[in-house]
């Protein structure tokens, strides 16, 4: 009888099985394996540190948004008073703004006295309680006020002369009152001869959706620009960097701390420009913060001011409006003036307000303003994603 014998594994079987059982090697590309890591780190960073439209930029950039650039420092060794600056801007640049659920704007006025428009802005401010702040500097005599939002708000003022420091420090002082409200994020420079072109919800929007300051900021080659640097502001201060532009400036709260920081720079724009220095005229308004944000932070300003002068007579001051210069139209198509002629860096964009209305007709420009705001809300209904209205 014929035996069956179980099937028996033996050493060579395994080997067979063994191969069996082996998965073909797959070639993937390695580029597909990079790609999906990227991605996965990409998107665990960009949790981590969530975007913001009008608080720091990270990863994605728009219109409103610019990257911190650290600047080129000079190959030379840098003093102590220079280590230390570095280091103080980069660590408030690179810090977060304070994030506030009552975002408001400062409104710092530099006036001689009374506002002769204040009536304007009280129409102006009226109906947004919570979202501004109003501190004025009046260097002459103390004004009388008859809006409520511009009563109790006159800060501590010091004399100020054109063209000397005394104008710089005004403005120090006028940040240095509004930075002490954290909720305040925005801070306006403006004069007494000051308009607003919009209406409140549009300069709101405007100011809160970027990420920049609006410092004007240029070069200007002739005697009235760098003809007016001295090489006593030599070594931290080399003429190439030497910028000029308007005083007046919107600033975000980052920049303003860094002013109220900053002691080195200010102290060579406090000795070394200055009216009848060396048979020169320097002004430190025109100068410093444009000088200095160039040097500092130079993506992070847009090189314009939001308000408008006319520079047009070529004189040492831009021209007063009259009472006759003033119609609707006027107004309405003011922020397609080519203001180029002052050798501005960015001529043809919008502005916020109007500078250098005489007095005498302060009645004529509230009828008017109103009604230019009045088109604008109209326009902003029917178009809400629109920024084509001067108005």
């Amino acid at each position: 009888m014929k035996t069956t014998c179980p099937w028996q594994l033996n050493v060579k079987d395994f080997r067979i099985m063994a191969g069996l059982r082996k998965r073909p090697h797959l070639k993937r590309p390695l580029w597909i394996i990079i790609l999906v890591t990227f991605v996965i780190i990409f998107l665990i960073t960009a949790y981590v540190s969530p975007l913001s439209s009008s608080t720091a930029c990270y990863f994605f950039l728009s219109g409103d948004c610019t990257l911190y650039q650290s600047p080129s420092f000079p190959a030379r060794e840098l003093s102590d008073e220079e280590t230390i600056s570095q280091v103080v801007i980069k660590e408030i640049l690179n810090t977060p703004p304070i994030q506030s659920a009552d975002s408001k704007i400062a409104f710092l006025f530099l006036t001689p006295g009374t506002l002769p428009f204040e009536l304007l802005w009280d129409k102006f401010f009226r109906g947004h309680e919570g979202r501004f702040s109003v501190y004025v500097h009046a260097s002459r005599e103390k004004p009388g006020h008859t809006s409520q939002y511009f009563i109790g708000r006159d800060i501590h003022s010091e004399n100020v002369d054109w063209g000397k420091i005394s104008m710089v420090d005004a403005e120090r002082r006028l940040l240095a009152h509004a930075l002490l409200d954290p909720d305040n994020l925005q801070f306006v420079l403006l004069s007494d001869s000051c308009v607003p072109l919009h209406n409140f919800d549009y300069v709101y929007n405007y100011l809160m959706h970027t990420n920049v300051s609006f410092i004007d900021c240029f070069v200007d080659l002739g005697p009235h620009g760098t003809g007016r640097y001295s090489e006593h502001m030599m070594p931290e201060v080399e003429k190439a960097n030497f910028r000029k532009g308007s005083q007046w400036f919107s600033m975000k709260r980052q920049h303003a701390i860094i002013v109220m920081a900053d002691s080195l720079y200010y102290t060579k724009f406090r000795l070394y420009c200055k009216p009848n220095f060396e048979g020169r005229n320097c002004y430190a308004d025109e100068h410093y913060l444009p000088t200095f944000f160039n040097m500092i932070d130079p993506g992070g300003i847009a090189n314009r001011s939001v308000t408008y002068v006319d520079w047009s007579e070529g004189k040492w001051h831009p021209r007063s409006f009259r009472a006759e210069d003033i119609s609707f139209e006027f107004l309405k198509n003011l922020s397609s003036i080519d203001d180029g002629i002052h050798i501005t860096s960015d001529p043809k964009r919008y502005k916020l307000w109007l500078s250098n209305f005489g007095l005498g007709f302060s009645g004529n420009v509230i009828i008017l303003s109103l009604g230019c705001w009045d088109e604008m809300k109209f326009h902003s209904a029917k178009h809400p994603h629109s920024h084509a209205s001067h108005c």
